[in-house]
């Protein structure tokens, strides 16, 4: 009697020790993954920009003496539209502005002075989006004016102001700082060819040509951008 109670002592003692075991295996949680947002450049954007700009002219060939390059302060708005594919963007961005570049001389006597007051674009965007970042080339027709003005001394004033029409060309980075705005930084070039100035009195010049270089700054304000892709992240 006594060895069967130890030795159902000793079973009721292993069943125990088999349970506690059991018992003291803890599970460990898996890691869920975590969603994060990628940037989408996709939507309307709206900003405006300041930075320098060159206005170069043959104007010092046609008059020697005369200044034919000067710089001066730029600023204007731009509004545009983004559609993103995989890390492809490309879009559409007009801008119009102030592009204030003044020279003047005193040849023969006469006291002359040329400059341009504005300019505008309308451009294609095509860029390579590294999240955030958005590294980008445009190009398209641009618009500026040229006025030229002469005072002889002790006559009246003679002047002659014209749009022009031409091309231009540039690159730029943009970085978005949140979901909605971004900062940017970029260069552009426009020429406008060679063209004779009808004056108030019916004169004209010599052709002249006009081509400016921008390099400015600014900020956008991105109205929607898109439909954000989701990347699981551990």
């Amino acid at each position: 009697m006594k060895k069967l109670a130890f030795a159902a002592i000793a079973a009721a003692a292993m069943m125990g020790q088999a349970q506690a075991a059991d018992l003291g295996v803890r599970r460990v949680a898996v890691p869920a993954a975590i969603a994060a947002p990628v940037f989408n450049w996709t939507g309307f954007y709206a900003g405006l920009n300041v930075g320098v700009g060159i206005a170069n002219t043959n104007f010092s060939v046609l008059a020697p003496g005369f200044p034919g390059s000067g710089s001066g302060l730029v600023g204007g708005a731009q509004i545009g539209y983004n559609h993103q594919i995989n890390n492809f963007v490309i879009g559409v961005e007009g801008d119009l502005g102030y592009f204030g570049v003044s020279r003047s001389a005193v040849v023969g006597g006469a006291t002359v002075n040329w400059k341009t007051t504005w300019d505008a674009s309308l451009r294609a965007r095509a860029g390579v989006a590294i999240d955030r970042t958005l590294l980008y080339v445009t190009g398209g027709v641009a618009f500026a004016d040229l006025t030229l003005r002469q005072t002889p001394a002790g006559g009246a004033t003679v002047s002659g102001s014209q749009t022009r029409v031409g091309w231009t060309l540039g690159a730029g980075i943009e970085h978005a700082l949140t979901q909605n705005w971004t900062v940017r930084a970029e260069y552009l070039y426009a020429n406008y060819g060679s063209k004779i100035i009808r004056s108030n009195n019916g004169g004209v010049t010599d052709p002249v040509s006009l081509q400016e270089h921008k390099v400015r700054i600014g900020v956008n304000y991105l109205f929607s951008t898109g439909p954000s892709a989701v990347v699981a992240r551990y």
